[in-house]
């Protein structure tokens, strides 16, 4: 992972590690976002999912797609200062299993935006194979002091 990747995607979304889950912003438009995560054997989610047979969870994946759109909200929402929330999750569909090693292409396109709710739809792939989509909606909140 590049710094200038790491330091742009840190001034973006308020995650960090262990949970941040982008590695790099591969491209960008107003709608679109491409993003990229490598997993490594020693994620924490990885320890106990499975000992003998490790998998990326398919939540994590979900996340994944989750802060791809909030990088991608943090980009075109004009507000300072607010945080992208999920507040919908719908269709979830896992089509290949992410192993330690893998490195996942994240796309997320914002698909509608009806007041300060923001209607995405993510897609990861490996190696140019589907392993995950979603719908998910996220709202913007301004985090209280």
């Amino acid at each position: 992972m590049s710094s200038a990747s790491l330091e742009k995607i840190h001034a973006l979304i308020p995650h960090r590690k262990p949970m941040l889950l982008v590695d790099e912003i591969v491209d960008q438009t107003e709608k679109t976002i491409h993003c990229r995560k490598t997993f490594s054997s020693d994620e924490f989610f990885l320890q106990g999912h499975f000992p003998n047979y490790p998998l990326v969870p398919g939540v994590i994946l979900c996340e994944c797609c989750l802060q791809s759109g909030a990088i991608l909200l943090a980009s075109v929402t004009p507000a300072e200062g607010v945080v992208p929330v999920a507040t919908r999750l719908d269709g979830a569909k896992f089509k290949r299993m992410v192993r330690p090693g893998d490195t996942i292409d994240i796309e997320v396109t914002l698909n509608e935006v009806v007041s300060t709710a923001y209607f995405m739809t993510g897609r990861v792939t490996v190696g140019g194979q589907l392993a995950a989509r979603l719908d998910f909606a996220c709202s913007v909140a301004k985090p209280e002091a």
